[in-house]
């Protein structure tokens, strides 16, 4: 398998270094005054682990500068990167280079898009399309007819507007998801699925909050941790672009679960090898912090995952 360009992450996030890091600082400052913390009884029940906040001892927000991701692997995903993709991994058009987002305590951390968004920031806009907005995201859609193949995942993402220590859900915001396939590939620019758009959509975020995909379970390729990318819009009107978004992040996959798909289902055997060069801690996104992304995880190969994150912007 020829594995997709690595990510670069410009410098270090405000945010936690895990929950053994944050949890004498919650109890702490919980006895002095409810803060931004005390929305974790709020956000309790839907991975709960990924809600322990991005705290500074101010209070204060911290403003989180992403640039383009810049490779070490020239091939990109499935061979040369095509669509916008930098084969050399340089900075590129688009991706989130230069781009500048204030993201206040407790919010879900700002991430480089990563070479292939999709979003119009870095070649191809598939959000421009016809058929985009759907919550099945194996098969491609238009004129492009290829399916992914691998383990179903559900993924259930809950999205907040955080206001000082006031949490409401986001309803009638949309979401973006995408990520690769079993094999590593990234549709519509990796050479082995440049002819698909397939593990890409957009939802609606309901009353609540919430939007759900049915998608496969992503490969871990050489030089990333399992992963997937996110951006929240304003409105579904408005996810048409990534200059309209308000989020770009990427949530991590636990490691038991990761360990159970790439052993035993059919299609991941390059993920095992790749798994063991690149430890959660070494990733080039989750190194400075990933307690706001890690995602829960039920469920069983046979019976397919479910994965939920909130995600608080």
């Amino acid at each position: 398998m020829t594995n997709p360009a690595e990510h670069d992450h410009d410098g270090p996030h405000e945010h936690d270094l895990g929950l053994s890091h944050d949890l004498p600082k919650i109890v702490e400052r919980e006895r002095r005054s409810l803060g931004r913390r005390g929305l974790l009884g709020l956000f309790g029940g839907l991975g709960a682990v990924a809600v322990v906040g991005c705290a500074t001892d101010s209070g204060t927000a911290t403003s989180s500068t992403v640039s383009d991701p810049a490779s070490a692997n020239a091939g990109g995903p499935g061979g040369t990167a095509v669509n916008g993709g930098p084969p050399d991994g340089g900075g590129g058009p688009g991706g989130d280079a230069g781009s500048s987002v204030e993201v206040a305590d407790g919010e879900i951390p700002e991430e480089t898009a990563g070479p292939y968004p999709g979003d119009g920031s870095n070649g191809v806009n598939v959000l421009s399309e016809s058929g985009i907005v759907r919550s099945d995201l194996r098969q491609s859609f238009g004129s492009a007819s290829g399916v992914a193949q691998g383990v179903t995942t559900t993924v259930r993402l809950k999205v907040y507007d955080l206001n000082g220590t006031e949490a409401t859900a986001l309803s009638g915001a949309a979401v973006y998801l995408w990520h690769c396939d079993r094999a590593g590939n990234y549709s519509l620019y990796s050479e082995a699925a440049i002819d698909e758009n397939y593990l890409r959509g957009v939802q609606e975020t309901d009353a609540d909050g919430n939007v759900e995909f049915t998608t496969i379970f992503p490969a871990a390729y050489a030089g990333r941790w399992p992963h997937m990318h996110f951006e929240v819009y304003p409105s579904l009107a408005e996810a048409t672009s990534a200059a309209n978004k308000l989020r770009t992040s990427q949530l991590a996959l636990p490691e038991d679960v990761c360990n159970e798909v790439y052993a035993s289902a059919e299609g991941y055997d390059a993920s095992v090898a790749n798994m063991q060069q690149t430890p959660l801690e070494g990733d080039n996104v989750f190194s400075d912090g990933y307690s706001l992304q890690m995602a829960s995880v039920t469920g069983s190969v046979d019976d397919g995952y479910v994965v939920t994150l909130n995600v608080p912007v």
